[in-house]
């Protein structure tokens, strides 16, 4: 589940009401915290990590800042994919890494540098962000690497869900499906 300022605000209290109804109701495993431009960005992390933290088996991730993840004791940082050099201070730092990929090249670097997981996308339309992969491109991306893929990108509905996992992939990671 991915976080986003339309959705979720940037109020703090309804920040905090939204993201734990999201998560009572939708039971996700992993959390991202991504809002790039939150003038209070930092706070509203802090207000992230708090609420996660009443949820059992539930991981938190920070988008970017591995110094952030790591001041508030975040389960992890979700990297972008110009960050690949920030890997391994992450991992220094015990934390759970996931990179955004956009390609089976990427994907790779990402294992070999020590990630934990990526997010692969986009496997289905997302607006602005490119020529959808698909499904079959995912398999055949699974069937070269070890590492754990989340699928990432149009992912609106159970229908895509369900192709995801018959796909093989690790999990989803979505905005708008879990709005």
């Amino acid at each position: 589940m991915i976080t986003s300022r339309e959705f979720y605000t940037d109020t703090p209290a309804v920040f905090r009401t939204i993201l734990h109804q999201q998560i009572k109701e939708h039971l996700p495993t992993h959390v991202l915290y991504r809002d790039k431009h939150n003038p209070r960005y930092h706070q509203q992390a802090q207000d992230f990590v708090e609420v996660c933290q009443h949820f059992m088996d539930l991981k938190s991730f920070i988008h970017q800042d591995v110094d952030l993840a790591y001041d508030l004791k975040a389960d992890g940082v979700h990297l972008t994919s110009t960050q690949f050099d920030k890997i391994e201070d992450a991992k220094s730092k015990k934390l759970e890494v996931i990179v955004s990929t956009h390609s089976i090249e990427e994907v790779k670097k990402a294992q070999e540098l020590g990630a934990d997981a990526v997010t692969y996308s986009p496997i289905f339309h997302s607006p602005n962000k490119g020529e959808p992969k698909g499904i079959e491109s995912l398999k055949e991306l699974l069937s070269q690497v070890d590492i754990k893929v989340f699928a990432l990108g149009g992912i609106t509905h159970k229908e895509e869900v369900q192709k995801i996992n018959q796909s093989g992939a690790y999990g989803f990671a979505s905005i708008r499906y879990f709005y």
